[in-house]
């Protein structure tokens, strides 16, 4: 059958239309559209009539022609910003209304097992995914999660409470993102940690994208790059020393990822700081995948 599954991110929506049949999946073909819906949550947490309408919009499209294509189910749920939203339930209400689709808001917890049945593919590992409005930490083999957790930062949230205006304000933002973190494992005491990371998310690909040189489209080539933990602080420190035009020129980071991408790599630096990671795989599955995997391929 034909799947498609629309996520409605804190930076973005997203869309996977696949196949699946006979206990595999077929990735089919991606559709993004950057939203920037965690932007429009106000100082009461409700979101803008217009950060709605554009998140709305996008899932529409997406939605309109996953039916024109014949997909025998499409499902959306979203994650962090509408997470975090008092008026969840009127942006419900306006998808449901404009699209016809129930609106399926994940808890942190859903959020971070869905990355990481969606980034691994078997063996014992962990997962970082650095969204707009949170990051999860996940560890576990093959579709059980030892662990998992959603810290309430990402580079959305933190570019708005944390301005990078050069190298010189990198430590304070990896500080305060490494409180936050080591907030979130004081839960978990008995945390152990496997050799083997994996990372996903925006931060990630561009990350591959500029170690490789290559334009932050051609996904292919990203997905398996090691980052180590020397490339990515090198690279954080050019970047918060680029004007952002200038970031916006370079062909391996999305234009509308440029002033937000430092602090994705402030978090990420953070988190391997904390959790002694010297370098991490990158993997272009997330979420929608891990859905896919969830929803239809998970036989327990």
């Amino acid at each position: 059958m034909k799947v498609a599954v629309i996520g409605i991110g804190s930076n973005s929506v997203r869309m996977l239309v696949c196949e699946v049949e006979g206990g595999e999946m077929r990735r089919l073909r991606r559709d993004r559209e950057g939203t920037r819906l965690f932007a429009g949550l106000d100082a009461g947490r409700n979101l803008s009539a217009d950060a709605m309408e554009k998140s709305c919009a996008a899932v529409k499209r997406m939605a309109d022609s996953a039916r024109a294509e014949g997909c025998d189910a499409l499902h959306l749920f979203a994650t962090s910003a509408t997470r975090d939203a008092a008026n969840q339930a009127d942006f419900s209400a306006l998808i449901l209304r404009e699209t016809g689709l129930t609106l399926e808001i994940c808890s942190g917890e859903t959020e971070a097992a869905l990355s990481f049945f969606g980034a691994t593919d078997g063996g014992d590992s962990g997962v970082i995914d650095i969204g707009g409005g949170s990051t999860e930490v996940i560890v576990g083999t093959g579709m059980d999660v030892r662990c998992g957790f959603s810290c309430q930062m990402g580079a959305v949230r933190l570019a708005g409470q944390l301005p990078i205006r050069d190298h010189g304000d990198l430590p304070a933002v990896q500080l305060v993102a490494a409180d936050i973190v080591e907030e979130s494992l004081r839960r978990h005491p008995a945390l152990t940690f496997p050799p083997a990371w994996r990372g996903t998310g925006g931060t990630f690909t561009t990350l591959a994208a500029i170690m490789k040189g290559i334009r932050w489209t051609d996904r292919t080539y990203m997905h398996g790059t090691v980052l180590t933990k020397d490339f990515i602080q090198r690279i954080a420190r050019d970047l918060a020393d680029m004007p952002i035009e200038e970031r916006k020129l370079l062909p391996g980071l999305q234009p509308n990822r440029a002033d937000i991408i430092v602090h994705g790599i402030c978090i990420l630096i953070a988190v391997m700081d904390r959790l002694g990671i010297g370098e991490i795989t990158v993997s272009e599955y997330g979420n929608l995948d891990g859905y896919v995997k969830w929803k239809y391929l998970n036989k327990k």
